[in-house]
C-alpha cells in the first residue's frame, strides 16, 4: 500500500514507524530575493493540516520525553502532538495552555534546536520532530477557529494584582493571574503590550498581529493594560501597594553591555536594543512623527543603511536580529564579528543558517579592539573597527572557554554603522530600594525563586519579580516559566490573607 493511500497516515491509530517514511519538514519560507528586498514578514509560512497531522505523527512517545525535559516550561509535547496527529487541534491547544501562556509565540521564537528539538530522539539520525511548527500551527488554528481560553472554573477570589511591565513576564504572569480569578492590570512605559514581543524581535521571526491577537486573548479573559505609563513617573509605587493587593515586577533587562571599547561615541556607532525598537517601530508603522509618547526617551534617529557596510559585534540571537534586519534595510554588506568559534556561538544555529542564506558574513575568533573614526571633529563617523584574532584557552568561572588575542594579528575592519549586541543587564529602577527591595551582585532583583516559600517574592512581601530582571537576559520561554511561577507565588501568598486586608495598607506591611 502507498503512503498516499495509507488510511493509518489519516488518522484514527498512529503509524509507528512513520518517522523512516516521512523526512522532517518545515513550513515554506519567504523567497530569498523578498527578503533581500526588504520582506519583515515571517520567515516561515504555516503548516497545513495534512503536514502538521504527518510531522506530529514522527513523534516516538518516549516512555521519558526528553523534550519536555529540556523545555523550561517542561510542555506536555507528546501529547499535545498527539492530538495534533488526530485532528483535535481545540484539545491540543487547551493541552499547550496548561504549561505555556505564550505556546503561539514560543513556536515561533524559540530556539528549538538547542531546547525540546535539539533533544528529540530523533535529532540522531533521522530529524527532530517540527516541535515549534506544530505547536504555531496548533495555536494559531485554533484562535483562528474562535478558541479562547475558558474561566468557567476560575471564581473571583476578589484580589487585585498590578504588573509592571508587558513583556512576556508581565504576561504570562497576568494569564495565570487571571486563570486563578484575581484581577490583573498591566502597566507598561511603551505604547504597545509586548515588551520586545512586539518591539524587540523582528517582524520576520514574529509578526506583530501575533502578539496584537494574545493581548485581544488576555484582555477576553479581563486582563486589564494601563499602556504609555511609567511606573516612578506618572505612577508610584506606593500608589500601587495602595490600589492593589500585591505588584508583580516585569521590568525586562534593556541596558545594554557596551564592551567599553574606544571610539563608541563616534555617529552610527548603535546599540543593538535601540536599534531593534526604532527599526520595530518604523516596519509597523507605530512611528508617529512629532507626537511624544511615554517610553519613547530610548528613540534614536536610525541611518539609512542602503549601500552602507555594516559590522554587528556580538553572536548570540540578538546579534542575529540585528544582522538579519540590517540585510532587509538594504546593507550593502553586513559582517557578525564573534570572539569565540561557531561551535561556541550563542545564537541559534537555525538564526545562523538562516543569515548565512541572507548573505551575512560570519568572522569568529575576532576580537573588537577599537571603533575608528574619520576625523576628530565632533561628529566624527565611524569608518571601521580594529579587531584581533583570537584562540581559545581556559574555561572561565562558567565553564566556557576564554577568547584569548593572538598577538601580531590585528585588522581593520571597513565599516560605515557598528551595531553594538554584546548583551543586556537588567536596570531596576531606582525607587525599589526605598520599598526594601535587595539586588544581588549582579544588580538584578532578588526573589526567593522558583522553589520559595512564596515563588519569586522579593524582600518586600507584597512585592514579587520574574523574568530578565531577576534572571538576566534569557530566552521568552524562560521570561513565561517565571511569569507563570511567580503567579502561583503570588496567589499562594494572597490565599494566606485575610479577606480584603491588604488593598490599602502601608508600604511597609
Amino acid at each position: 500500500m502507498s503512503r498516499k493511500t495509507d488510511p493509518r497516515r489519516d488518522g484514527a491509530f498512529k503509524q509507528p514507524f512513520l518517522f523512516r517514511d516521512a523526512p522532517r519538514a518545515m513550513p515554506a519560507r519567504i523567497p530569498l530575493q523578498l527578503r533581500l528586498d526588504g520582506d519583515f514578514g515571517e520567515l516561515y509560512g504555516r503548516f497545513g493540516e495534512a503536514e502538521a497531522k504527518e510531522q506530529a505523527g514522527r513523534c516516538l512517545d518516549c516512555g521519558n520525553p526528553y523534550c519536555s525535559w529540556k523545555c523550561p516550561l517542561h510542555n506536555a509535547i507528546p501529547r499535545w502532538l498527539e492530538l495534533a496527529r488526530e485532528g483535535r487541534v481545540v484539545e491540543a491547544a487547551e493541552l499547550c495552555h496548561e504549561t505555556n501562556p505564550l505556546p503561539e509565540i514560543c513556536g515561533r521564537v524559540c530556539p528549538q534546536d538547542r531546547l525540546c528539538e535539539g533533544s528529540c530522539t530523533l535529532d540522531d539520525g533521522f530529524g527532530a520532530v517540527t516541535i515549534g511548527a506544530v505547536e504555531k500551527y496548533i495555536v494559531d488554528r485554533a484562535l483562528a477557529e474562535g478558541w479562547r481560553p475558558s474561566l468557567a472554573h476560575a471564581p473571583r477570589t476578589g484580589r487585585r494584582v498590578a504588573v509592571v511591565g508587558a513583556g512576556p513576564a508581565g504576561l504570562s504572569c497576568a494569564d495565570r493571574l487571571a486563570r486563578a480569578g484575581i484581577d490583573a492590570v498591566v502597566f507598561d512605559r511603551y505604547e504597545q503590550a509586548g515588551g520586545l514581543l512586539q518591539f524587540g524581535i523582528p517582524g520576520f521571526k514574529l509578526d506583530k498581529g501575533v502578539v496584537a491577537l494574545r493581548r485581544e486573548v488576555l484582555e477576553g479573559m479581563g486582563v486589564e493594560f494601563r499602556l504609555g505609563v511609567e511606573v516612578g513617573r506618572d505612577v508610584t509605587l506606593d500608589a500601587l501597594l495602595d490600589d492593589f493587593d500585591a505588584v508583580f515586577l516585569a521590568t525586562g533587562a534593556t541596558r545594554y553591555t557596551d564592551g567599553g571599547l574606544p571610539g563608541q561615541e563616534l555617529a552610527n556607532v548603535l546599540p543593538a536594543l535601540p536599534f531593534l525598537v526604532q527599526n520595530g517601530r518604523v516596519v509597523t508603522g507605530a512611528d508617529p512623527a512629532g507626537r511624544p509618547i511615554a517610553g519613547w526617551e530610548d528613540r534614536i534617529e536610525l541611518p539609512d543603511l542602503r549601500g552602507r557596510r555594516v559590522v554587528v559585534l556580538g553572536g548570540g540571537d540578538t546579534g542575529m536580529d540585528c544582522v538579519r534586519s540590517a540585510v532587509r534595510l538594504g546593507a550593502r554588506s553586513v559582517q557578525c564579528v564573534y570572539r569565540r568559534d561557531e561551535a561556541n556561538m550563542p545564537g541559534s544555529a537555525r538564526e545562523v543558517a538562516n543569515a548565512r542564506e541572507e548573505g551575512v558574513q560570519f568572522l569568529f575568533n575576532r576580537q573588537p579592539l577599537a571603533l575608528l573614526g574619520d576625523g576628530a571633529a565632533d561628529d566624527a563617523a565611524v569608518r571601521g573597527v580594529r579587531v584581533a584574532q583570537t584562540v581559545l584557552g581556559a574555561p572561565d568561572a562558567r565553564g566556557r572557554r576564554l577568547a584569548e588575542v593572538v598577538p601580531g594579528s590585528e585588522a581593520v575592519l571597513d565599516a560605515d554603522v557598528v551595531i553594538i549586541a554584546f548583551g543586556f543587564q537588567p536596570d531596576p529602577p531606582a525607587w525599589l530600594a526605598a520599598h526594601g527591595v535587595a539586588l544581588d551582585d549582579a544588580g538584578r532583583i532578588a526573589t526567593s525563586g522558583a522553589r520559595g516559600a512564596f515563588p519569586f517574592q522579593t524582600a518586600h512581601p507584597r512585592l514579587f519579580a520574574g523574568g530578565d530582571c531577576v534572571r538576566g537576559a534569557d530566552l521568552v520561554v524562560t521570561a513565561a516559566f517565571e511569569g507563570r511561577e511567580a503567579a502561583v507565588g503570588i496567589g499562594r501568598y494572597l490565599a494566606t490573607l485575610p479577606a480584603r486586608a491588604v488593598a490599602g495598607a502601608s508600604a511597609a506591611a
